[in-house]
């Protein structure tokens, strides 16, 4: 539980988006896909979806580390990589290779895993957590970098991945605040989805949803449930109702989650969730950061204000933040 934040918040955010935009429609895997899930792809509400040029999620995100520290002689004191779908190698660290492609010599590197797209809403805490339990630390810097595990895009019953790469840092009076956080998960689900990549090359890997039926019903009861009582302790953390809260943002899935949980949990959903799903597709871990870093870029949230971030997850991950602009 977090009641007290000691004032960590937000000190900077990058998004590292591609200019080229491909439409789901001419998605070279469309040729070999199911007819169940060629249906998956069209009823979406994706329409396209963002594309960099061959490269590592890793090479993503220390760009976007790179971008996001240029022209600043601090150095951030711990990076918190969340952990891609697939590591560049195995053995290896991921962490340790975006800090040093990014020149973080002094930043110590380590690897948020298994917590699939609530992972960034978990190092919101993490890192907070990290500040106030040493004052000598002065930030933490997190990035991720969003990437297909394979060839495929399409992730029946999920969504349709695109690309992309955040880095953002946590500091001592920054803003927005993190005013309020909590987290739950149920570990029964953790191999809910897997890629057999030991008995298969890169070429033929395929993610598997061992159970359709639980995904799509099971866990979703289990989302409706678990983030509707994470919503409530966490605004009863900060004393404040729903009728506080300005804005709700969540990751971009697919177009009838956010009909989901506007019902489920009777908050609506802002339309810039809505507005990315369609241009750039699922972004993992990066989706609610993006939707943060743009609804505060409009300037229609004014100070004292409170923005609610949810994260769910396929592996029964679930995440409430609250911020205070």
């Amino acid at each position: 539980m977090t009641t007290e934040t000691d004032g960590v918040g937000i000190g900077a955010i990058h998004c590292l988006l591609p200019d080229e935009r491909m439409p789901v429609a001419d998605l070279p895997e469309l040729a070999r896909l199911t007819d169940e899930e060629l249906k998956f792809a069209e009823q979406a509400g994706i329409k396209s979806v963002g594309v960099f040029p061959d490269t590592e999620p890793t090479e993503l995100a220390a760009r976007a580390c790179e971008e996001l520290l240029a022209g600043t002689s601090d150095v951030p004191d711990l990076l918190l990589h969340i952990g891609s779908r697939a590591p560049d190698v195995l053995i290896g660290s991921d962490s340790g290779k975006i800090a040093h492609l990014a020149g973080l010599a002094g930043t110590f590197p380590f690897t948020i895993d298994g917590l699939g797209c609530a992972g960034s809403s978990a190092a919101w805490g993490l890192g907070r957590d990290l500040l106030l339990g040493d004052p000598s630390r002065k930030s933490v810097l997190i990035t991720y970098g969003s990437r297909p595990t394979a060839a495929d895009r399409v992730r029946r019953p999920v969504t349709v991945v695109g690309d992309g790469a955040f880095a953002m840092t946590l500091v001592r009076g920054g803003r927005p605040l993190l005013k309020a956080h909590r987290m739950e998960a149920d570990s029964s689900f953790h191999d809910l989805f897997k890629v057999d990549y030991k008995h298969h090359p890169w070429s033929q890997w395929r993610e598997e949803c061992a159970d359709n039926d639980r995904y799509s019903f099971e866990l979703a009861m289990h989302s409706r449930t678990r983030l509707g009582k994470l919503v409530d302790q966490v605004l009863a953390d900060a004393g404040i109702g729903k009728g506080d809260v300005a804005a709700t943002l969540m990751q971009n899935v697919t177009a009838s989650a956010f009909q989901f949980y506007k019902t489920t949990l009777e908050l609506p959903i802002h339309p810039v969730c809505a507005t990315h799903l369609a241009e750039l597709g699922h972004l993992g871990p990066m989706d609610v950061v993006l939707n943060l870093d743009r609804l505060l870029a409009t300037g229609e949230l004014q100070p004292g204000q409170h923005v609610l971030v949810l994260s769910n997850s396929p592996v029964a991950a679930w995440t409430v933040t609250l911020w205070e602009v």
